[in-house]
């Protein structure tokens, strides 16, 4: 749908001199709302960015505490703050009905309402990914970190 909505944009705009905030705002808009609720996922698949110069060194077990570590002081803590501190902004926005300051721009609530909800979704993906690391260092899960790289 993002990509549809910026063709006919750029179509419309280059092709007819006419453009509009709403439409240029709407892209954006679609472009959060896969984004944020996609970290989680890209989490779950392992698909993040990692640092293999440094942790392709080390044997699974190495990298299962190095995630933990990670995760721990990295990743929760960050995605619990951003969400906590998002609360008040969206409630704010959907209160006060908040409106785009750009002439014809469209409401902010339904894009900010995407800023919890995917550091929530994240939040929760790395508890997931926390638990399967702890199980793995105990031998009652497989390598979860090492299936999901090769598939």
């Amino acid at each position: 749908m993002a990509v549809i909505v910026c063709t006919v944009n750029a179509l419309v705009r280059y092709s007819l001199d006419m453009s509009s905030n709403a439409w240029l705002e709407l892209q954006w808009y679609l472009f959060s709302s896969v984004f944020l609720p996609a970290a989680g996922y890209t989490l779950l698949r392992n698909e993040h960015v990692r640092i293999d110069a440094i942790s392709g060194r080390f044997g699974p077990r190495v990298r299962a505490w190095i995630d933990i570590f990670g995760t721990l002081i990295f990743l929760l803590p960050v995605t619990l703050i951003v969400f906590w501190l998002s609360l008040p902004m969206v409630w704010e926005s959907i209160v006060n009905s908040e409106m785009s300051s750009n002439a014809g721009g469209l409401l902010r609530w339904p894009v900010k309402i995407m800023i919890p909800i995917g550091f929530l979704l994240l939040s929760l993906q790395g508890i997931s990914e926390l638990i399967k690391r702890a199980a793995f260092l105990q031998g009652l899960h497989p390598d979860q970190g090492e299936r999901q790289a090769h598939t």
